[in-house]
């Protein structure tokens, strides 16, 4: 066996047509891979100068207050998701999902829901990166290095001989294939691993990841082999390859798409943003019991102190914030199921093409994938919560201003 594939080896260096391919690989995947790089650089060097400009900016808004309500309105708080050390290879929904934003006291489902990302249109262009090329680009490179492994020999009149020398089509055609499969993994996968040292990944998500593209590989190379054992020419069974490639890579995930989005209808993010600023904005022609009952029912605690002497003060004011959020508050959640659910449907979907299967793999990894964008927005959920709950005992007792009491304020920690 050894020597098989020592020929072999000698035989694809005599392959230009192949030798092309698995350059071309490696440069792609060096491309791939720097692109992702540089973009997390960019990314984690854009938090870093938003924080700094965040605190600066904080403290410099609250020299000026004179009262907890004013402190409240005009601070600001910078939320954020780090992209992780594996983000390079699969930047996922990074390209379509928020991943930071500048929150303040006020109603925060509008705040959430009126971002934008600054890469929106990768969103629908996608983005080339490491996964796309282990999942897109990897099967059509293995095809133009396998296809014709027989056809060619049958086209020579040569197939039946060389079958005949090698004693079985085993000991011929296996060492041949499996020697290009492996140049091709390595190929791919070094630049990978190279990038991985320099970022500092965890070799077990690294390990992860290669289990998932030489996989992948052996599932398109098994396709291969089936369809080439077809006797017809060269030009024929590349054709019936690339229609394989296209149904499992293009037609099966579109079709799915499109299936579980009329499954599961999901709310639009402006009609959440909608609604919370109606009831925010009607709130100030509605008598104060008509925004007080709601809050009380949701926190009771302050009853004794919701008595108002003066037509406008604070605490009436952010209670009918949060009762906005209240309000919205069916059809987020709503909004934030549905995402999970198609997230989960598309997932099972996804055993039925390995493109897809790839593609998402490398986005759980990377913690890129719609669950992690999700748990993002959640964390940011709780971080209001804590803003509330630093502010409301200071608003609704009427306690004197104590500028130094602010340097209490919740700061936003990053999950995991």
């Amino acid at each position: 066996m050894v020597g098989n594939l020592i020929r072999e080896v000698r035989f694809l260096a005599k392959d230009s047509g192949a030798l092309f391919w698995l350059a071309l690989a490696f440069f792609l995947s060096v491309i791939a891979v720097s692109f992702g790089v540089a973009e997390v650089r960019d990314q984690q060097e854009t938090i870093a100068t938003l924080i700094e400009e965040d605190a600066a900016d904080r403290a410099n808004a609250l020299k000026g207050q004179e009262d907890w309500g004013g402190a409240a309105y005009y601070a600001f708080h910078l939320t954020h998701a780090p992209p992780s050390d594996f983000a390079f290879a699969a930047m996922g929904q990074r390209d379509s999902s928020p991943w930071k934003h500048r929150v303040r006291m006020l109603a925060l489902e509008g705040q959430i829901h009126e971002a934008d990302t600054r890469n929106a249109d990768f969103g629908l262009i996608g983005r080339f990166d490491f996964a796309f090329l282990a999942a897109s680009v990897a099967p059509l490179l293995l095809i133009l290095l396998l296809y014709d492994l027989r056809a060619a020999e049958r086209s020579a009149r040569r197939h039946d001989l060389l079958v005949a020398t090698a004693g079985s089509p085993v000991q011929l055609w296996l060492p041949r294939a499996l020697v290009r499969v492996v140049a091709l993994s390595a190929l791919l996968l070094t630049p990978l691993w190279g990038a991985s040292i320099i970022v500092g990944t965890s070799p077990d998500i690294v390990s992860k990841a290669t289990v998932i593209l030489v996989g992948a590989l052996l599932i398109w190379w098994l396709i291969v082999e089936l369809v080439s054992r077809i006797n017809a020419s060269p030009s024929v069974l590349l054709t019936s390859l690339i229609g394989f490639w296209l149904a499992l890579a293009i037609v099966v995930p579109a079709l799915s798409k499109a299936a579980i989005e009329a499954r599961q209808p999901l709310p639009n993010g402006g009609e959440i943003l909608l609604l919370q600023r109606e009831t925010v904005n009607d709130a100030w022609d509605l008598p104060k019991e008509a925004t007080m009952t709601p809050f009380l029912k949701e926190h009771p605690e302050w009853s004794d102190h919701a008595t108002f002497e003066t037509a406008f003060e604070w605490k009436w004011y952010y209670a009918f914030q949060q009762v906005g959020d209240q309000k919205a508050a069916p059809l987020v959640e709503q909004y934030r199921s549905a995402r999970l659910v198609r997230d989960r449907e598309a997932g099972l979907i996804a055993f039925l093409s390995p493109t897809s299967f790839v593609e998402r793999s490398f986005e759980k990894l990377a913690g890129t994938d719609a669950a992690s964008m999700i748990a993002y927005e959640d964390s940011v959920r709780d971080f209001h919560k804590q803003l509330r709950a630093f502010h409301y005992p200071y608003l609704f007792r009427d306690e004197p201003f104590d500028r130094d009491v602010l340097k209490g304020l919740p700061a936003y920690v990053p999950t995991p």
